[in-house]
């Protein structure tokens, strides 16, 4: 740690402290993945304490190094830049991040415009698309684990739950593990607050059957199969209307919520395919991200988004190319006169 100053703490999570330090000095010693960091580069340092030497470094801990080093570089999953040994633990060096998507929903005007949902959408199923074609599953999204630049980039964090799953199907996982995924994150960008607010278990299962509807083994072949399904029973209920839980959105954002919200997981729509759903390329178009919204995470004012190149949300197939142009002389050579 010497060569660093802890500039403040950014937060605690369930396995560590997270800090944000200056590199002051290149690293020497042990690490088990080569430093990249630039000496006055701002990181975050995730502490993980050993409650004792002998259990060895935390299976999530390493799940998280190891899911970090399956993926090569992308702009859309957070960069772990270093692990190094520290006292009684270990710290992991992370690019900065200015703050998450939580804080943004948080601090955000009621409801976020929708260009800004489109393009924080976006830019996390291309996270998840990414992961994906890496065979590794998050199974923590939510948006606190969903970082935010100073660019205005989005970025997946903290994946001390993730895993590396067979294409096939034929490894198993616990069921013991719940995550709000991509659907219910767009229904909170929506909706401004969460779809499915629950403090506990049951609270939460009675959210989702009162939105969804009571699931039965038509709809849900694989319903009968699920761990400790005959332990409880719920009152038949109806699935409510998309349009009537979230009336103001568009009816391409209920179509592509619609698909996400199912049962099955194997008839949700997978995130590459996502990416293509006219929810996207219908007006307003996504927000680029130097036009999003950056709240401060360790207080003080937010920080004004930077301007950012010309952004045109409305178009026409009849307007003339030149017009979409920033520099339509590239192309004035190539316009038949007259």
């Amino acid at each position: 740690m010497d060569q660093y100053c802890i500039l403040g703490r950014i937060g605690e999570g369930a396995h560590g402290i997270v800090f944000k330090a200056k590199h002051v000095e290149p690293r020497v010693g042990w690490q088990c993945l080569p430093s990249i960091l630039q000496t006055g580069e701002i990181v975050a340092l995730k502490k993980v304490a050993l409650r004792r030497l002998e259990d060895g470094i935390p299976n999530q801990a390493l799940r998280e190094i190891k899911a970090l080093q399956e993926m090569e570089d992308n702009q859309y999953v957070v960069k772990l830049k270093a692990v190094f040994p520290h006292g009684a633990g270990f710290v992991l060096a992370f690019e900065f991040m200015l703050s998450d998507l939580a804080e943004v929903v948080c601090h955000a005007q009621r409801p976020l415009a929708q260009a800004h949902v489109k393009s924080y959408l976006q830019m996390l199923l291309k996270g998840v698309a990414f992961c994906h074609a890496n065979n590794i599953v998050h199974r923590d999204l939510k948006p606190a684990n969903l970082l935010i630049s100073a660019s205005g980039q989005l970025k997946i964090a903290d994946f001390g739950l993730a895993r590396v799953f067979s294409p096939d199907g034929s490894r198993l996982y616990t069921h013991q593990v719940a995550t709000r995924a991509v659907g219910c994150i767009m229904g909170e960008l929506l909706n401004g607050s969460p779809l499915f607010p629950g403090e506990n278990d049951i609270e939460q299962l009675c959210y989702v059957l009162r939105i969804l509807g009571t699931p039965n083994p038509q709809v849900w072949p694989e319903l009968t199969e699920l761990p400790d399904y005959n332990k409880i029973s719920f009152k038949e209920q109806a699935p409510v209307p998309l349009e009537e839980v979230l009336p103001d959105a568009s009816p391409q954002a209920l179509d592509l919520l619609g698909q996400f919200l199912l049962y099955p997981p194997r008839q949700r729509i997978a995130a590459s395919k996502a990416l293509l759903h006219q929810y996207f390329f219908t007006a307003p178009l996504p927000a680029h991200p130097s036009e999003l919204p950056i709240p401060q995470r360790l207080g003080g004012p937010a920080p004004k988004a930077h301007p950012g190149p010309p952004h045109i949300h409305d178009f026409h197939v009849d307007r003339p190319l030149e017009e979409s142009l920033l520099n339509p002389e590239l192309i004035r050579p190539f316009i038949p006169e007259g």
